[in-house]
């Protein structure tokens, strides 16, 4: 009596594959951007190298 809408069961074809598949596709996707940004982030250095005159410096004021 009703249609496919209206009972929420939609049939599966191919027209309406990619609408089943994008959510799971964008979530993997957003994943893996994640997972590539945070691996770049990580493996840069933080920062330089203290001179030996910052060095002391340092020390003298951690002591």
């Amino acid at each position: 009596r009703y249609g496919e809408f209206v009972l929420l069961k939609p049939r599966f074809s191919m027209k309406t594959g990619l609408l089943w598949g994008a959510p799971a596709l964008l979530v993997l996707a957003g994943g893996l951007s994640l997972l590539v940004f945070a691996r770049r982030r990580l493996g840069k250095p933080t920062g330089s190298k203290l001179t030996a005159d910052e060095h002391d410096k340092l020390a003298r004021l951690l002591e």
